[in-house]
């Protein structure tokens, strides 16, 4: 087993788009989450196959990225609209 980081983007007009940065042009989407989740499996085993068949490298998660969240308040101005 191999983990990959994924990031989901929920779109406007519904569902979710899905990128995995260790895996440069690998995106997919899908109408929740959970398929979204199923998808980008689908599409990183995909890139994998690939790769072990025209000989490429493994790729590896970049140890620089760090995945974190922040809340920050909102400004005074705008909690008084």
């Amino acid at each position: 087993m191999v983990r990959f980081t994924v990031l989901l983007q929920e779109e406007m007009d519904g569902g979710y788009s899905v990128t995995v940065p260790a895996l440069e042009g690998c995106q997919t989407q899908g109408e929740s989450v959970e398929e979204a989740l199923a998808m980008a499996a689908d599409a990183i085993e995909g890139n994998l196959a690939v790769r072990v068949e025209h000989g490429m490298d493994m790729p590896v998660e970049d140890p620089r990225i760090i995945v974190a969240s922040v809340d920050v308040p909102l400004p005074a101005l705008a909690l008084a609209g």
